[in-house]
């Protein structure tokens, strides 16, 4: 599993698995968000079933779907308050990490 470093708190990458949250929990992350809505793809595990194995983990857990190429202001500022509640680092995902990123951009010119 590869991951980029947006900053020294947030960091994205694509799909991952359940299975995955071991490394997640070992890199340091403390918190989890996905972006990726449910069904987007056959085959994707769901949110709710990388929710529980980071839950189980003791990891902290939010579920801001964003749709492909159509952020909503909505959606800046779900991912903004769940960066302002959750604790830090935060391991955000979605198809291939472009959403991630996209919002933590967004969020930084908003001045959120």
């Amino acid at each position: 599993m590869e991951y980029r470093q947006i900053s020294d708190n947030y960091s994205v990458s694509g799909q991952i698995l359940p299975e995955d949250i071991a490394v997640v929990k070992a890199a340091g992350f403390r918190s989890v968000i996905c972006n990726r809505p449910d069904d987007e793809q056959p085959g994707q595990p769901s949110a709710d079933s990388v929710k529980q194995a980071a839950e189980a983990a003791g990891l902290e857990f939010r579920y801001i779907p964003v749709i492909s190429g159509q952020i909503t202001e909505q959606n800046v500022a779900d991912q903004a308050a769940a960066l302002d509640d959750l604790d830090g680092p935060v391991f955000a995902y979605c198809r291939s990490g472009a959403r991630c990123t996209n919002l933590y951009a967004l969020i930084q010119e908003m001045g959120e």
